[in-house]
């Protein structure tokens, strides 16, 4: 890390900790109740948080890259969707064609609800080998994974054309229209999170509408992250973030996707 970078996040902490000083401090004196204070600190925190990390245009994605130590993902828009609640109309969900590198770099949109939520049961073996994908284990794990676009778990009986099929028990497994090759951390440590939001939201009897999509840069073959954004019809669901593609221990050459070993690559956790 540079001087003028380690100065920077020096200043930036300090300033952090003068208005937690200041604004605690003056909510004591005020007659604020400790009890009080942990909600104040968190609320500043998150404050912070959505300020330091956000980009306000979906166009910036493919021009970020990331650095060994930064946060996995970051918001985009101040991590409110833009998505029309009044567009969800049927429950389908809308496969982009592959580009003429056969990757999945326009997105699919899907119209949720809650008969989409599917079980593991009924999984089989993938197959299909996207763009960029050359596997390799580092400390015997896998460093890769077929990643989907709208996963698995709430895309029971969306057949791949993207209708719905009520005797497909299924959700979409082996659709090459809606796989990229993702870091196994992206995948297992970051998007499921998002995924589990909009589960929790379709259990609850919430329709969503989900837009996902890889972020590639030029001609890369890997993508350099994968954008996601969901919305509820009536607004309790509400996220657009963006995830990094990286894996911790690993360099990645996205032209082609190959990988070396790299341990000064840290990924946090989220």
């Amino acid at each position: 890390m540079s001087k003028r970078r380690r100065k920077k996040q020096t200043r930036s902490l300090q300033g952090i900790i003068i208005a937690l000083i200041v604004i605690v401090g003056g909510w004591l004196i005020s007659g604020g109740q400790p009890s009080d204070i942990s909600n104040v600190i968190q609320n500043i925190s998150q404050n912070t948080l959505n300020h330091t990390k956000n980009v306000s245009s979906n166009d910036e994605l493919a021009k970020l890259n990331y650095h060994s130590g930064d946060q996995s993902f970051i918001y985009v828009n101040h991590n409110k969707a833009n998505l029309d609640p009044a567009k969800w109309k049927i429950n389908e969900v809308r496969y982009a064609n592959l580009d003429s590198l056969n990757r999945t770099s326009r997105g699919n949109l899907a119209y949720l609800e809650s008969r989409n939520l599917a079980s593991d049961e009924n999984r089989v073996r993938q197959y299909v080998e996207p763009t960029a994908w050359h596997q390799k284990f580092v400390d015997r794990q896998p460093i890769i994974n077929r990643g989907h676009l709208i996963a698995y778990s709430i895309s029971k009986g969306i057949s791949s054309d993207g209708r719905y099929n009520p005797r497909d028990s299924s959700g979409d497994q082996n659709n090459p229209k809606n796989l990229f090759t993702q870091t196994a951390f992206s995948n297992q440590r970051v998007q499921t999170i998002y995924e589990q939001k909009i589960r929790d939201s379709l259990k609850a009897g919430k329709r969503v509408i989900f837009y996902s999509k890889p972020i590639f840069r030029d001609n890369e073959l890997m993508a350099r992250g994968i954008h996601l954004e969901a919305l509820s019809t009536d607004k309790s669901l509400n996220f657009n973030v963006y995830l990094f593609n990286v894996q911790p221990n690993v360099k990645f050459d996205y032209a082609t996707g190959r990988s070396t070993i790299d341990r000064s690559m840290k990924v946090p956790e989220p």
